[in-house]
């Protein structure tokens, strides 16, 4: 189906915690009053940046981002901005003041959290979408174990917990590791105060770590895999659940 316009509502804690939840009934049940849910879609994605400012959602294909809202608010925006195609200025994010920044560096794309906010999570179709699961097709179907550890080491690809370890000699030390049956573990504790790198991707992108996991199980020899993610994070493991069984569902993991 084909809409006119798309509304991404965060559902990342802070903004739940808010009332995002109460937020998207009040407009789900708006549109459905004024017969638009066939011309516009709502979808609950992960971070849109701003939780400290939530419930916030991005509407497409303007881009509009609106921040600190109430249920009350959906009749306005459904209203003005999705009726008329005004957007409603009093809800609109504005830059906080702040000194002039110079031009922001190329490694400051992002590449990790690329999808997040950008995709439903619980949606296979979209991660698809997006070339989800193209690097693993082209890994299992052109290059051998040892292609996949030698292209990781040409990469420069390093770890992201502090200590910057070479990814290709950790991969290339459990290839080389004694025994029949191996495991990989995906650590999702993230144990370090005020770090929130993992879940943000565990909750809005989780096919890109089940791709990146099988890849990776793949290239070391491992036949069965893991996922350690804390109880304080039951978004995450939400998100984790749905996509490893459409993961299954497609024929993308075994049991």
């Amino acid at each position: 189906m084909v809409y006119r316009a798309h509304v991404l509502i965060s559902g990342e804690p802070r903004c739940i915690a808010k009332g995002a939840k109460e937020v998207e009934e009040a407009l789900l049940d708006k549109l459905h009053e004024l017969h638009l849910e066939d011309e516009v879609q709502v979808v609950e994605v992960g971070s849109l940046g701003h939780g400290e400012q939530g419930p916030e959602m991005v509407i497409y294909p303007e881009g509009t981002h609106y921040v600190y809202l109430t249920p009350a608010d959906t009749t306005l925006i459904v209203e003005e901005h999705l009726l008329k195609g005004r957007p409603v200025r009093k809800l609109i994010y504005k830059e906080p003041p702040s000194e002039p920044l110079p031009p922001p560096s190329p490694k400051e794309i992002r590449v990790v959290l690329k999808n997040v906010g950008k995709i439903d999570p619980e949606n296979i179709e979209d991660y698809i979408a997006f070339e989800g699961y193209e690097a693993l097709a082209h890994v299992l179907s052109e290059m051998t174990p040892e292609e996949v550890i030698a292209e990781l080491q040409v990469s420069g690809l390093r770890g992201r917990g502090g200590a910057g370890f070479p990814t290709w000699l950790k991969w290339s030390f459990a290839r080389k590791a004694a025994g029949d049956k191996k495991y990989l573990v995906c650590n999702g504790d993230e144990g370090d105060p005020g770090a929130f790198m993992n879940r943000r991707v565990l909750e809005g992108d989780p096919h890109a770590v089940i791709e990146g996991m099988v890849i990776a199980a793949y290239a070391i020899g491992a036949q069965q895999g893991y996922f350690y993610v804390r109880a304080e994070y039951p978004i995450a493991i939400h998100t984790l659940r749905v996509a490893i069984q459409q993961a299954r569902d497609y024929g993308l993991l075994g049991k």
